[in-house]
């Protein structure tokens, strides 16, 4: 399939600006949304301005940009006691799951402030404290984990969920498909959310699966799949709200297929390239950002009167400020000492 083909998938979601039609969706949980997908997008775009702009060496960084309305709308559902796990682009994750935007800058800056020390970077972060059991650099490799936590949730007896996040490159790893059936046919309370942005590095996933949609994957397992907008957060937050009440309530795994976009490239914040090879077209990028998440919902809360224009202000001005305080935290923060290298490494 051609490049042509995935941009006319992208067109089958209508970009047009709707009012807010949800009733079940209170307006403080709304701007809750808006301001966690504010404050993902003003992180990586300092992480931008810091790499490019100013030559500050942190690192691969995955960046999540235009995919924001996804790790938001799933995590507004959960608890603090929930788990997920992340990915190699998983800063949207930590943040919505509760990280507080420092302590990340300070471990993308390698200091000891830094939610693992200074040791894991942009790929590993991780706050167990707050359910977040790390981001990983291996693709799908965080899944089985999420059915680990799922495995120790039913041990236990409680009513936490396990969310796994991953792209639509590790549908194709054996580990998803290993992952599924061993919890399905244990009915683990797992949450599988698929963020497909339509391509593994540089990889179509047109040429890479013959489905439609990855959600229809579910069915060999006997499980929910549900493919949805990944670029509006309120259809998320109600399809992943369905599938956590699902887990809670011990019926077991749900498969979200979120289709998104990125709108920088794989591994850094640099449009269209691949190993120095262009694969997506200008016209596919530009029909993508017409449907950019943060903005057309931002119309929709102003439209639909949920927010004025005086309280969108100091709602980001308030989220600006705290980035940039995220960023002298980071730079002010000490650096590891060389014998810090040999502390937590086991368990106690």
């Amino acid at each position: 399939m051609s490049n042509e083909t995935i941009g006319d998938r992208a067109k089958s979601y209508d970009p047009e600006v709707k009012q807010v039609e949800s009733r079940s969706v209170s307006a403080e949980k709304l701007v809750e949304m808006y301001t966690t997908m504010l404050r993902i997008r003003k992180f990586e775009e300092k992480i931008v301005d810091l790499v490019v702009a100013k030559g500050v060496r942190l690192g691969l960084a995955h960046l999540y940009i235009g995919e924001e309305a996804v790790a938001t709308g799933v995590c507004a559902n959960l608890r603090k006691d929930d788990y997920i796990i992340s990915t190699h682009r998983g800063h949207g994750h930590c943040i919505a799951k509760g990280t507080q935007p420092k302590y990340m800058m300070a471990e993308l800056f390698g200091k000891k402030t830094g939610t693992n020390k200074g040791k894991g970077g942009s790929m590993h972060i991780a706050q167990v404290a707050l359910g977040n059991l790390g981001a990983n650099g291996i693709v799908a490799a965080g899944i089985p984990h999420a059915v680990g936590a799922g495995l120790s949730i039913k041990i236990r007896g409680t009513d936490q969920v396990s969310v796994s996040f991953f792209g639509d490159g590790a549908t194709n790893q054996g580990v998803f498909h290993e992952a599924l059936n061993i919890a399905a046919i244990l009915s683990l309370p797992v949450i599988f959310v698929c963020e497909n942005n339509m391509y593994a590095i540089g990889t179509a996933i047109a040429y890479a699966a013959r489905v439609q949609n990855l959600a229809e994957r579910a069915a060999a397992y006997g499980i929910p799949g549900v493919t949805l907008n990944g670029m509006d957060v309120v259809a998320v937050y109600e399809a992943a709200r369905d599938a956590v009440a699902r887990a809670r309530q011990g019926r077991g795994p749900t498969l979200l297929e979120c289709k998104t976009y990125r709108y920088k490239g794989h591994s850094g914040p640099y449009d269209r390239e691949a190993y120095g090879t262009p694969y997506r077209t200008e016209d596919e990028v530009a029909t993508w950002k017409r449907q950019d998440p943060i903005p057309s919902f931002l119309r929709r809360l102003l439209g639909g009167g949920v927010l004025t224009p005086d309280q969108v202000g100091r709602i980001e001005a308030a989220v600006v400020a705290e980035i940039e305080d995220a960023v002298t935290f980071a730079i002010e923060s000490p650096d590891p000492a060389p014998e810090d290298a040999l502390e937590d490494l086991f368990a106690e």
